[in-house]
């Protein structure tokens, strides 16, 4: 079973419908056998994927760390979950087990794991695929700066398209499925 990375967020956001296409995500992922190594937490997007996959009867991979678990932030429900000590430590963990990347909405921290996976990518530590799924334009100025970066001369044409953006998830699906 190939295993997808799920990037996130542990907040809802304002429209009901990020909510909606995040659960749906995750039940085409386990529709097409695709395992989930995720965050861990209960809440936001990240907790509507992890539902998503299990109503699906899908595999769900936790990785979260020690203080989110004291907290009671994580997922009760994922066949395996990996406590770890630091952030850096979950994402370590959860670039190790993955097969591909995809970033769903999120703040901060799910913008920090797409950065982080990209500047592997770029640094030629992994061939991965990585998507971006811009529902909503969601990521679109966060693309356009990436372009314009591109443009000013910071960042390779290759580099660029390192990051696949995508406005569909059944897109998504195929492409990783295939091995793209």
């Amino acid at each position: 079973m190939k295993k997808l990375c799920v990037f996130c967020g542990s907040s809802s956001g304002l429209n009901e419908s990020y909510m909606l296409i995040a659960y749906e995500f995750g039940k085409l992922m386990a529709k097409n056998n695709i395992g989930l190594i995720f965050g861990g937490g209960r809440s936001g997007i990240m907790g509507a994927v992890a539902d998503g996959v299990l109503a699906e009867k899908g595999y769900v991979c936790s990785v979260i760390p020690r203080f989110f678990v004291e907290a009671g932030a994580a997922h009760p429900h994922a066949q395996k979950t990996h406590i770890v000590e630091t952030m850096h430590e979950r994402k370590a963990l959860m670039y190790e087990l993955a097969d591909g990347f995809v970033t769903l909405p999120g703040g901060y921290g799910t913008l920090d794991e797409l950065c982080e996976i990209i500047t592997w990518a770029q640094l030629d530590k992994h061939t991965k695929p990585c998507f971006i799924f811009n529902y909503n334009g969601l990521f679109d100025h966060f693309i356009k700066h990436l372009q314009l970066v591109n443009k000013e001369g910071f960042l390779s044409d290759s580099d660029l398209a390192l990051l696949k953006e995508r406005k569909k998830i059944e897109d998504i699906i195929v492409e990783f499925s295939q091995g793209h």
